[in-house]
């Protein structure tokens, strides 16, 4: 008889054969072939369950792409403070919204924050409202956009998560205060050129002002085609007559330099020292505050 025999007959075998095929199957010396215990990577394959209904535990489903800047529109509605998610299908199906000046009827349609969302023809917002007062040191742009150096939303990037953008502009080397909100109908209102909102500056010249042309900026100017007036001007009193306070309706500060340029003199420094009753009072150089509730309420009460 072989010896491979003798291991697959009744169970006995004699000799050297047996210690060597029982360690070779079990690992543990065992003389029982049927109990074998299988080394790493020698596991017997699972039966795979035909049923293909059933998604493979080793394979993942395939995931939806999506933008993290996007929101149902729904939501960006119910946000904005006009109604309830339900109550905002029911306006996006019966035509109420716009985005971006398209009616969408869509349920489930996405939005980014920057679109231009409207309810019954009225622009909304999904952010908190936020009110931030500046007041601006030299070396800085005013502008929102990337890729212009130190801007003034640097100064302002701690103060608020909502996306706010100055009102007006400063040159880099003007100083003082500038608003920021997301709130679009007070933009609006600092924006109009017919109302506008004062904003009061302190202008240093190169040299002493005339009488005479003081009088010619209160009666108002003709400057390149354009007739050019402000609210108030004056020397300050017990200064120097190169030291000029000025009140105009303008959220630029382009149009005072162009007036006293138009009349031969170099503004040395520029400063907004108060924004509509808002002033530079415990707020240092390069710094900000929020607005109260009281100075919020008083802006949205200008005429």
């Amino acid at each position: 008889m072989s010896r491979h025999q003798g291991s697959s007959g009744k169970g006995k075998s004699s000799g050297r054969g047996h210690s060597k095929m029982g360690a070779a199957d079990s690992g543990r010396g065992s003389a029982k072939p049927k109990n074998k215990s299988f080394a790493r990577g020698n596991a017997p394959l699972k039966k795979v369950s035909k049923d293909t209904t059933k998604p493979s535990y080793d394979k993942k489903a395939p995931s939806k792409k999506t933008h993290s800047d996007e929101i149902r529109l729904n939501k960006y509605i119910a946000n904005s403070g006009i109604c309830s998610r339900r109550d905002a299908d029911l306006h996006i199906s019966t035509g109420n919204v716009t985005v971006n000046g398209k009616i969408v009827s869509e349920m489930g349609y996405k939005v980014k924050l920057d679109d231009d969302v409207r309810f019954d023809g009225a622009r909304i917002n999904p952010e908190k409202k936020a009110y931030v007062l500046l007041n601006k040191p030299k070396g800085f742009a005013t502008t929102a956009s990337e890729g212009k150096g130190r801007t003034v939303m640097d100064l302002v990037a701690n103060a608020t998560t909502s996306r706010i953008k100055p009102i007006g502009r400063l040159g880099r080397n003007s100083l003082g205060l500038i608003l920021f909100t997301n709130d679009d109908d007070l933009m609006q209102k600092f924006t109009n050129s017919k109302k506008g909102v004062p904003r009061v500056f302190q202008i240093e010249l190169d040299k002493n002002l005339k009488f005479e042309d003081l009088k010619k900026i209160q009666d108002g100017l003709n400057i390149e085609g354009k007739f050019v007036s402000v609210e108030e001007i004056s020397f300050v009193e017990g200064q120097a007559k190169n030291l000029i306070g000025l009140k105009i309706k303008n959220t630029g500060s382009t149009i005072i330099r162009s007036i006293f340029d138009h009349l031969h003199y170099e503004i040395v420094s520029l400063d907004c020292v108060a924004i509509a009753g808002l002033t530079k009072k415990d707020i240092p150089r390069g710094h900000w505050k929020h607005l109260t509730e009281q100075e919020i309420n008083t802006l949205k009460m200008l005429p």
